[in-house]
């Protein structure tokens, strides 16, 4: 009997919201409100575009040459990102993610993730799936299981408002500095103030137009609740808008420019981080898991505009 190359599908429903999510990576394969979708779907029984919905750990971005150094010991991971010589977000995005619980509205999954060379750990990570009035909210814990363990996690979503063209959407980013890269390698540089981007400041609402950006950005500023929100408007004014907590202190944002012309600009990547690229190597916003230590960070797709709370 065939099985779907993307594992088993869970459909979600919420009032105006219909989900599906998928078991590889435990993926978010589509999200629409009112019929309107707000990320970019893909099909159940084709290969994943990239990591298009995966959810990323227990590293987000890149580790640059997949080397680094950890407690004393050198680890040396592997380059599954070979054109750019880098080890390319986590291990779990192609992973098979076992289906825990399921309600009409939420669905629980859980992976446990094994020693491997470059990452000696065990982990497990569990995910939530929950449709409310507010949207879907994605929730990711994960518990080492006897090591200390660097770690981070991320999503890869890629908005769309409603399937509007997105060089004619409008982006609100309220990011103030961003890591600058360099080369075809796309090498993390030094942060810069977001007024020097070779882009629009979309910290005031900006039609997207040609840019094209992949970057990480942090400096964000956060509403009454300590939420960041990014959010993409289409021009009738149905807008994608996605938000996160203080755990989450980065996120990359990229326009999609791909070289296949069904994937180019097909959305706006928008990866909450915990961490910025290279963080196993630098340090930096580094989460590490104690034995038997837990961490937990979610995000939130929403639909917004006239009409919307």
């Amino acid at each position: 009997m065939a099985h779907p190359l993307t594992g088993d599908e869970v459909r979600l429903r919420h009032g105006p919201y219909i989900a599906s999510v998928v078991t590889l990576g435990a993926s978010l394969r589509s999200l629409a409100h009112d019929g309107r979708p707000l990320v970019v779907p893909f099909a159940a029984d084709r290969m994943r575009p990239v990591f298009r919905g995966a959810l990323l750990a227990p590293w987000p971005n890149r580790v640059v040459d997949g080397r680094y150094a950890f407690e004393g010991e050198q680890q040396q991971l592997a380059l599954s990102e070979p054109d750019r010589g880098h080890a390319l977000h986590g291990l779990l995005a192609w992973a098979d993610w076992r289906v825990e619980a399921v309600a009409e509205n939420a669905v629980g999954l859980a992976t446990e993730l094994a020693p491997s060379a470059g990452y000696p750990h065990r982990l497990v990570v569990e995910c939530v799936h929950a449709l409310t009035d507010d949207g879907l909210t994605t929730t990711v814990a994960a518990r080492s299981l006897g090591t200390r363990a660097p770690y981070g996690v991320s999503a890869h979503p890629y908005l769309t408002a409603g399937g509007a063209d997105l060089d004619t959407c409008v982006l609100t980013l309220p990011a103030a500095r961003y890591v600058e890269t360099t080369g075809a390698r796309l090498l993390p540089g030094p942060e810069r103030d977001v007024a020097i981007a070779p882009w629009p400041d979309f910290r005031r609402p900006q039609v997207l137009g040609d840019a094209r950006i992949d970057h990480a950005f942090t400096g964000l500023d956060r509403d009454g609740e300590g939420r960041a929100r990014v959010r993409l408007e289409a021009p009738d004014g149905f807008a994608a808008e996605m938000s996160w907590g203080a755990e989450l202190g980065w996120v990359q944002v990229h326009t999609a420019d791909r070289p296949e012309p069904e994937l180019d600009r097909a959305g706006l990547a928008v990866e909450p981080m915990t961490c910025p690229p290279d963080a196993f190597s630098t340090g930096e916003d580094l989460v590490v898991l104690e034995p038997g230590g837990r961490h937990s960070a979610s995000w939130r797709i929403a639909a917004a505009g006239p009409g919307l709370s």
